[in-house]
């Protein structure tokens, strides 16, 4: 290894006093650099030409000085020759430290694996404005929440083949539009230049799954139950809290309506106005379930109706599992907010074109428990596809790539790679488990891999920026002033308290909006996520310039948010609310009912999705369904104040949220910042 010197002459000796490296090779074997295997404790680097100079002892850190002056070092070059041999020769390095004598130490970030050529580093304490933010770390004693993860792009892995850390050797990305590029999975290693070896909590799908006790015991294998009690037998038992309650209250109108509120999809809801022109309600229709004394207009008037819309669904392409047919429904839900503060279901139309075939469901008729199973199984294809898949994992894929191409010194890029540093990890595994032909999704939903790719195009063509920014999500659909719903409340705080963070650190960095506007490697940052995360689309919101501090930190707050708060609440309660299959079914094996009387019991029974569907579901839902932990990176002085604070106020929204679930007979725990990571892992 070698280290080149970029110096301003004015003659001072330095010393690398802390090179900090991750030695995994990319096996998950230690090894000393040299072609030897086993937990290294020397490592050789010469300034200036190859061989050994200095020897370390710690495993993690080495020493080395260097006599000749140098002045104030403005870059590093680091270079490693190749190793002759079949042992892979990859070193993660994370930070390297020089120091001197009476001038201040040089940090240089790296971040990124090093396994042959060059690659040059920018000190990153810097001067002026834009000094070094060092890395934030997790928010203290709450938890990982502090910075966020990944949403992931649909980019293929092909097509991210040639994301490197070398300067200038940076690959082409996927993209949305031509969802079918994710057919080739591609290349895999060198993305992985820039995921760390130490990867925590993040389980081998494939191997872990056969080991989740999933109760399908004493069943016959086979696409269909033969009776309700089938499917009780099977599913019954030990299992979560919340779990256990929704095995009580899935067949109760108000726990259905909650599920809008506090369940794995809560950013759906909307309040409606005016009925859509394709859901032919009348008033006397819905009498028998807002009473005599009050009329639809009037509770449309009053903010009091709301509407689930799934018209994304309409006409996706459907699976076979098994040799039949699945399939998907486009519904239109109406809810009502009663005078006791409950929302409660008052029809489903299980299309989006009204006719003779397309039947309203009224609470109470014949069909009404059919009707909510069919809206439950397209809130599970939307949540999964759209809200948890695409607008975490895919979209912070494309958040990745892009900070990936900072400079490792940029303030932006050290605040946010805690929140991004495991997103193509998880993104890997999901394409190799979940969206491989044959995989998981392929065995276990109603659209399979094919529906998903074409309903992930969908949703990019449908996202704008205002729906991932709780403020202007909850005023925008209208939301702000229902009772119980929690996850507005969580979220909101969290919002508030990552934005109050956000705004400390740009100011540290940003002296004023002209900074902003000025910051070259900022604007192409930003102007690649518009061009590849959301192709170009200016009705998307998402900005292609930042102009100022404001609108820096409103983008920034989005992205940590995003990568934490917003993955966890769609993704911590899957197994808690599909556990009990007949709440959340993967996969619907019947078409939608043509009219109230073919809706019957036993018609309910062979919709419902197949024993081997329903354990392959199970089985991944309860291994990604819970949050781990991530250990604590180095923290720089200019945010540790800033940083102190946020973990107070988040100190505060913990203690609030766990107080208010101590009350409540359905806590709501997915946005307490005790259990929510700081990026996507899982």
């Amino acid at each position: 290894m070698e280290l080149g010197w970029n110096w301003d002459g004015t003659g001072v000796n330095w010393a690398v006093t802390g090179m900090n490296w991750d030695g995994l090779g990319g096996t998950g074997r230690d090894w000393d650099g040299l072609g030897h295997w086993g937990y290294w404790d020397r490592l050789g680097i010469k300034l200036g030409q190859t061989g050994r100079d200095w020897e370390g002892d710690t495993g993690d850190t080495g020493d080395t000085e260097h006599t000749q002056p140098l002045g104030t070092l403005l870059s590093l070059r680091l270079h490693k020759e190749p190793l002759l041999s079949l042992v892979p020769d990859r070193w993660f390095c994370a930070t390297v430290v020089v120091t001197g004598e009476d001038v201040p130490k040089a940090t240089f970030p790296c971040h990124r694996w090093v396994e042959s050529g060059d690659m040059e580093l920018r000190e990153g304490t810097g001067t002026g404005t834009l000094g070094t933010l060092g890395t934030l770390g997790t928010l203290g004693g709450l938890g990982t929440l502090g910075t966020l993860g990944t949403v992931g792009t649909v980019g293929t892995l092909g097509t991210l083949r040639g994301l490197r850390t070398l300067r200038g050797h940076w690959g082409h990305w996927g993209h949305f539009g031509g969802v079918g590029d994710i057919e080739d999975s591609g290349d895999i290693g060198d993305i992985e230049d820039c995921v760390p070896s130490n990867v925590p909590n993040v389980p081998n799908i494939p191997s872990m799954s056969p080991n989740i006790r999933i109760r399908l015991r004493g069943l016959r294998s086979g696409s269909s139950w033969s009776s309700f009690d089938d499917v009780r037998a099977a599913l019954e038992g030990p299992g979560t809290p919340i779990s256990e309650y929704v095995v009580q209250h899935w067949q109760e109108d108000a726990f259905f309506g909650e599920q809008f509120l506090s369940g794995v999809n809560p950013v759906l809801l909307r309040r409606c106005p005016r009925l859509p022109p394709n859901f032919p309600l009348t008033a006397p229709m819905v009498v028998p379930s807002l009473g005599p004394d009050t009329s639809l207009e009037k509770e449309m008037e009053a903010g009091r109706v709301f509407l689930a819309d799934y018209a994304l669904l309409e006409g996706l392409p459907t699976n076979v599992i098994e040799g039949r047919p699945q399939f998907v429904a486009a519904p239109l839900c109406l809810l009502w907010l009663n005078p006791s503060g409950q929302l409660l279901p008052v029809a489903i139309q299980l299309s989006q074109h009204p006719g003779p075939s397309s039947p309203i469901f009224l609470p109470g008729s014949q069909g009404w428990a059919l009707a909510k199973l069919w809206v439950r199984g397209s809130h599970f294809i939307l949540h999964e596809m759209v809200t948890h898949l695409l607008h975490g994992h895919f979209l912070a894929e494309a958040f990745a790539v892009a900070t990936q191409r900072l400079p490792a010194a940029h303030p932006v890029h050290q605040l946010l790679l805690p929140h991004l540093r495991f997103t193509f990890h998880i993104n890997i595994l999901a394409r190799e488990t979940l969206l491989n032909p044959g995989g998981i999704i392929d065995q276990a939903t109603s659209i399979g891999r094919e529906g998903t790719l074409a309903l992930v195009a969908r949703g990019v063509a449908a996202l704008t920026m205002a729906e991932l920014c709780v403020p202007e999500d909850i005023r925008e659909r209208g939301v702000g002033d229902i009772p119980g719903y929690h996850y507005r409340d969580d979220a909101t705080a969290i919002w508030e308290a990552i934005d109050s963070y956000v705004q400390a650190i740009v100011s540290l960095f940003y002296p004023g909006d002209a900074a902003v506007a000025e910051d070259e490697e900022l604007q192409d940052w930003v102007g690649e996520i518009f061009r590849y995360g959301v192709l170009g689309n200016q009705g998307s919101g998402f900005p292609s310039r930042l102009g100022s501090r404001p609108e820096l930190v409103r983008f920034l707050t989005m992205i940590i948010f995003c990568c934490s708060a917003r993955h966890a609440a769609v993704n911590s309660g899957q197994y808690d609310y599909a556990a009990w299959m007949p709440n959340t079914p993967g996969s619907l094996q019947r078409p939608p009912p043509a009219a109230p009387e073919e809706a019957t019991e036993e018609l309910l029974v062979a919709t419902m999705p197949g024993p081997a569907a329903t354990g392959a579901l199970l089985a991944l839902l309860s291994v990604v369904s819970y949050e781990g932990g991530e250990p604590d990176l180095l923290l720089s002085a200019p945010a540790l104040r800033a940083l102190g604070r946020f973990r107070s106020r988040l100190a505060a929204v913990s203690e609030r949220i766990r107080a208010r679930n101590a009350r409540l007979g359905l806590p709501y725990p997915y946005l307490d910042p005790a259990g929510v990571q700081e990026s996507i892992s899982i």
